[in-house]
């Protein structure tokens, strides 16, 4: 908790102050935008500033939207179920195309393991309440196992990796850059990947307060957000330096995670809802969150209203 705490004092006030505190990880889209600086002249036009606050993974990055920390966000598609279901007041702006092939379970190449089957009575490392929440239950659902037919050890990344170099995890469910991070230092074999299981997107979100009463600054994040996804996707090469800059992983690395991306952003659907409610239900049934939810809550009513029209 003293983490979140040392965010508090940065909380929106729009009476108050004229900042835009904007949560990122040094590995995904958000980063670009910090790095490249295109936000910052965008609203110096409105008189705010932009302040970035990094955090280590999606789940942390939305505590610290559920607390006021931070007016915008970008993570997987569990990080948002989870927060719903501990009652944060965020909407979902859109999201990104699906890249399914930027996640996965690998185990050590010369592991027994050869299926998903076969991480029955395994243990398996993970991020708890990151989007590999879903491909692991997924992936275990399709061959007819049960979430508590594994033993699922949650740690963050950096820990997971060293669990699993150590052999004291089985198999490690994660994503990228990690995953060709892993592929590339590491004898690793994948055994299933999110092609056909999970469209894992990358969903931008907001506080409603920001969201509801600045749309006009929602909007022109959006923008940017479109604007530069054009442009990572066209200079794969720009792109794999600025993001080795931001996160110290080689750039060889990045040029292999970039293969399996594709930037962009998609306005909220029925269908991206009713995805995202799927995994909500499923995450209720199995008790990966205490109560059911209805991901709809969270529907920006300014796009809702404007849908109608």
């Amino acid at each position: 908790m003293v983490l979140w705490v040392m965010y508090t004092f940065t909380s929106f006030a729009y009476s108050e102050t004229k900042v835009i505190n904007i949560g990122y990880q040094k590995a995904n889209i958000l980063a670009l935008l910090k790095y490249r600086g295109t936000l910052e002249p965008v609203f110096k036009e409105y008189n705010v500033n932009v302040r970035w606050i990094e955090f280590p993974a999606g789940p942390q990055m939305l505590e610290g939207l559920n607390i006021g920390s931070i007016d915008l966000a970008a993570t997987g598609d569990a990080p948002p179920i989870f927060a719903q279901a501990a009652q944060a007041d965020f909407v979902y702006l859109g999201h990104s195309p699906s890249n399914p092939q930027s996640e996965a379970i690998v185990v050590p190449k010369n592991s027994p393991i050869q299926s998903v089957s076969d991480l029955k009575g395994k243990r398996v490392a993970l991020n708890k309440g990151s989007d590999v929440n879903y491909l692991l239950v997924a992936a275990l659902q399709r061959v007819g196992l049960k979430y508590n037919e594994i033993t699922p050890v949650y740690l963050p990344p950096s820990d997971a990796r060293v669990a699993f170099e150590q052999g004291a995890v089985d198999a490690w469910a994660i994503w990228d850059p990690f995953l060709a991070e892993v592929e590339t230092s590491l004898p690793v074999r994948e055994i299933v990947n999110g092609e056909n299981l999970a469209s894992h997107y990358t969903f931008f979100l907001a506080s409603r307060q920001f969201a509801e009463k600045q749309p006009q600054y929602a909007e022109a994040i959006i923008t940017q957000l479109s604007q530069q996804s054009e442009w990572a996707n066209a200079n794969p090469q720009e792109t794999a330096a600025i993001l080795s800059a931001s996160t110290g992983l080689d750039k060889k690395i990045w040029l292999k995670a970039l293969q399996r991306t594709n930037y962009g952003f998609i306005r909220m659907s029925d269908s991206a809802f009713l995805e995202q409610q799927n995994i909500a239900n499923i995450f209720a049934k199995i008790r990966l969150i205490p109560v059911a939810i209805d991901v709809k809550k969270a529907q920006w009513k300014v796009e809702a209203n404007a849908n109608k029209a």
